[in-house]
């Protein structure tokens, strides 16, 4: 397997790293099962945050009694130093450890940088100072943040979504972040879990050499797929390309990822993170819970869009929130009416 160094953090790791987003909806053995399973496999970097519910401190109780074996990384969605310093020491006991490696502002919208005012910058800083950070990092959304963020030379890791459906403006961040020795963390590989074949997913990152790809598994079963992949890495064969680009003509255009970052702000509580793709879902991950009775009443809350657009600023790739819940709740009315070839078959159960 591929060998991935996070630019000048000398962080050296195989290019199949675990996401522990995920592992909150698992119960705290499961949990810990499954990331002691990916160590055993040969994951070595397990990527975390604050917001992630108890996913910090379920990688704590993984790794008690052998932190030194492992690389983790957490993010603080701080906005202030007081609670930058609150989160850093919240992470460090939930994740039983007096240091974490890759240190993260999360989901930022700017570039925090020494003397603007903030503060932010500087207790990232001290916290390395005091070695309870050994890197900074940060994390985006916005593509051309991410390359504002690059071109600071304050940040050794930078975590974007990457994957095969990406477009030209992330190869070039990608190449960017090569350029200016700067790790690249790579979140989102499976585009929200649209894409459904680990193969083509790891083959794409085999052949960006520089890009470590973070898997966010939940499933005993998902996780060995990626676990295979130490014993054979797939390489990006003729056969494989032309699956690719068969999926980026399928999902060309705009569609959502489900991170979710929008949902708080709908004043009518619609899931959007499901209601906006549902009917990608219905064709690419197919599960009986897309047409539960619970999942139709939140499609005909979907349906109540008032078209306020609070959700709208919220959105990391700028999308037409309203227009997607228009046309995927028109879309999903004539699934449930068994119109569209190929998902009837989940009719009735």
């Amino acid at each position: 397997m591929n060998q991935v160094t996070l630019g000048s953090t000398g962080i050296t790791v195989d290019q199949n790293a675990f996401g522990a987003l995920p592992v909150q909806r698992r119960t705290l053995d499961d949990a810990v099962n499954i990331i002691r399973r990916a160590y055993e496999g040969g994951m070595r970097y397990f990527d975390t945050a604050r917001a992630y519910t108890d996913s910090e401190e379920k990688l704590g109780v993984a790794f008690a009694g052998m932190r030194d074996k492992v690389y983790i990384a957490t993010k603080t969605q701080a906005k202030t130093p007081e609670k930058f310093w609150e989160d850093l020491e919240i992470s460090l006991t939930n994740l039983q450890t007096d240091y974490i490696d890759v240190h993260q502002f999360h989901m930022v919208d700017q570039v925090w940088k020494p003397g603007d005012g903030t503060g932010m910058y500087e207790a990232m800083l001290e916290a390395k100072a005091q070695g309870k950070i050994r890197h900074i990092g940060v994390t985006a959304h916005k593509i051309e943040v991410a390359f504002d963020l690059v071109k600071s030379g304050l940040y050794e890791v930078l975590q974007f979504p990457f994957s095969y459906l990406s477009g030209q403006r992330e190869e070039e961040l990608v190449k960017l972040c090569a350029e200016r020795n700067v790790g690249f963390v790579c979140m989102k590989a499976m585009a929200g879990g649209l894409i459904t074949n680990s193969r083509a997913a790891m083959a794409f990152m085999a052949a960006h050499p520089t890009v470590l790809p973070i898997w966010g598994v939940q499933r005993e079963n998902e996780l060995e797929e990626f676990l295979a992949f130490f014993d054979e890495q797939p390489t990006l064969t003729p056969e494989l390309q032309a699956f690719i680009d068969r999926e980026r003509g399928e999902l060309s255009g705009s569609f959502c990822r489900g991170c979710g970052y929008c949902m708080p702000y709908c004043p009518n509580e619609i899931m959007i993170n499901q209601a906006a793709r549902i009917g990608l879902m219905l064709r690419r991950a197919p599960s009986d819970y897309w047409l539960s009775p619970a999942m139709q009443a939140e499609m005909e809350k979907a349906n109540e869009c008032t078209e306020c657009y609070s959700c709208q600023p919220h959105c990391p790739y700028e999308l037409d929130i309203p227009a997607l819940l228009k046309k995927n709740y028109a879309d999903y009315q004539d699934i449930l009416a068994g119109k569209v070839e190929g998902v009837q078959f989940f009719q009735n159960k």
